[in-house]
């Protein structure tokens, strides 16, 4: 049986942290021209723009790197309506893609997580060996792994023996 799952990095992203009261979602909402996620794990979309839900208070956006200043802008205006706290975090992690028909199984030799019960379109806080990361499952077969930059070679190494382990049979 062949192996077809890819490991790959990602082009640099815009990333920002949002932080804000729940009585506050409305002019976040309002001001980033669409509905933040509610629940937690759980992501939205609306055009290059994604946010993640990660905790009561807590939101990942990410976009295209051209499109950071707009996401600053749109929210620095609803700052007199609805306290918050904003912070580019786009230098501080990378993004791995895994993708293919392995892809779960691939990630689970280092994640404790049961990636089964991690729905498309869900993502979460976990770790990764021992280290700290955002997965998100974005299809069926693709996942993609936000990891602190100084942390990626070690994933991409454990990623790298897991794809070869799988390839000879082990």
């Amino acid at each position: 049986m062949a192996f077809n799952t890819i490991v790959e990095s990602l082009p640099a992203m815009g990333r920002f942290s949002l932080r804000c009261k729940r009585e506050n979602t409305v002019a976040m909402s309002k001001a980033l021209r669409f509905e933040l996620p509610l629940s937690i794990s759980q992501m939205v979309q609306s055009g290059n723009v994604t946010a993640l839900k990660l905790g009561p208070d807590e939101w990942v956006l990410t976009c295209p790197m051209n499109e950071r200043a707009n996401i600053e802008q749109s929210l620095a205006t609803a700052y007199v309506d609805a306290v918050h706290s904003l912070t580019e975090i786009s230098s501080r992690e990378v993004s791995i893609r895994i993708s293919g028909p392995e892809a779960e199984e691939l990630l689970s030799t280092s994640c404790p997580r049961n990636l089964a019960e991690l729905t498309v379109g869900r993502g979460v806080r976990t770790i990764f060996d021992s280290v700290q990361v955002v997965l998100t499952r974005e299809e069926q077969n693709l996942f993609r792994l936000d990891v602190w930059r100084s942390f990626a070679p070690h994933v991409m190494g454990l990623l790298t023996v897991a794809v070869k382990e799988f390839e000879c049979g082990l």
